[in-house]
Parts: structure tokens; C-alpha cells; sequence
């Protein structure tokens, strides 16, 4: 059984090991985007976790240790000329722990973000997910997930290290 609650600072290290976690899935679909490493220093998690606007929420087994976790930002285009007003939970980052995968870690999370969101009074949650991440696509389509908007690229050249990886020399 786990729990969720919002991250603190006792958090860190393990919300990096699965920053790291999520960094390795894109940086091998994608190792022309992604670096290796993390989205955030320690430090920086620190002031994301005491952030209200942008709660972030960790799943924890019965000793404590974190096996997923949900990064979100609220957002409002208040004065927008375009945008109505409405007020967005926005799930930046959401991972469940490789060893956890399978045990409805991140539904729970999905699940407890959306109540947050209700009772955040936010008229939707919203999220992007990379077209490379197979497995996060078909996870949220079952969440009830549907596209919203569609990024779309055409790669111009690659970098001459690049080419010479891709020819195998």
C-alpha cells in the first residue's frame, strides 16, 4: 500500500534518482534533445517544493521510500487577450519508480492530482508527454486523457558528430 502527500525536503534525493529515471527514457529517444542528467539541482527542487504554485505531490510505500511522484504548476492567463481566465492544473513531470511500475503507483497519482485540481477550483488539468514515450502515452489515454494541442517538428540537419555517430565510423 502507499500514500500521497506533497514533497518536502527529506524528498530530494529520491526525486532525483527518478528525475534521473524519466532524463534516461528521453535522452534515449531523443539523445538529439536530452542531455543526460536532471531537470532540476537539488537546490532548485527545494524552492519548487515550498512553491504553493507549483505543488509537487510523491508517492511513499509503508517505509517512507518515494515511488513516484507529480509535478504540477497552476495556471491563469488573467488579462489575456486571447486566453479566457480559467484557472489550469499543469502536470510538468509525473514518474513512477521502474521497481514500482505495474502497481497502480501512478494512477494513484494521476487520481490524487485531480483532486487537488477540483479542489483548486481548475477548470482542467492539462500535461505534454513526448511522442517517444510510448509507454506515458498509452498510460494517460487510459487516464481518459485526450490531445489538446499537437507540437510538431522537421529536423533541419544534424551536427557533424551526429552524422558520424549515425554512420557507425
Amino acid at each position: 500500500m502507499y500514500s500521497i502527500r506533497r514533497a518536502n525536503k527529506a524528498d530530494t534525493g529520491a526525486v532525483m534518482r527518478l528525475l534521473a529515471q524519466v532524463n534516461r527514457v528521453h535522452h534515449d529517444g531523443r539523445p538529439d534533445l536530452f542531455r543526460l542528467g536532471t531537470k532540476y539541482t537539488p537546490e532548485e527542487l527545494e524552492r519548487i517544493f515550498a512553491d504553493d504554485a507549483r505543488p509537487v505531490f510523491v508517492s511513499t510505500d509503508e517505509n517512507g521510500d518515494v515511488l513516484g511522484y507529480a509535478f504540477c504548476i497552476l495556471q491563469q492567463h488573467i488579462g489575456s487577450h486571447l486566453m479566457t481566465d480559467i484557472r489550469t492544473l499543469y502536470i510538468d513531470d509525473l514518474c513512477v519508480d521502474e521497481r514500482a511500475r505495474g502497481r497502480r503507483v501512478g494512477t494513484g497519482l494521476y487520481e490524487y492530482v485531480l483532486a487537488y485540481a477540483r479542489a483548486a477550483g481548475c477548470y482542467n488539468v492539462t500535461l505534454n508527454v513526448w511522442s517517444l514515450n510510448q509507454g506515458a502515452m498509452r498510460f494517460y489515454e487510459k487516464c481518459g486523457l485526450v490531445p489538446q494541442k499537437v507540437g510538431m517538428e522537421k529536423i533541419l540537419s544534424c551536427s557533424s558528430s551526429e552524422s558520424h555517430d549515425a554512420k557507425g565510423e
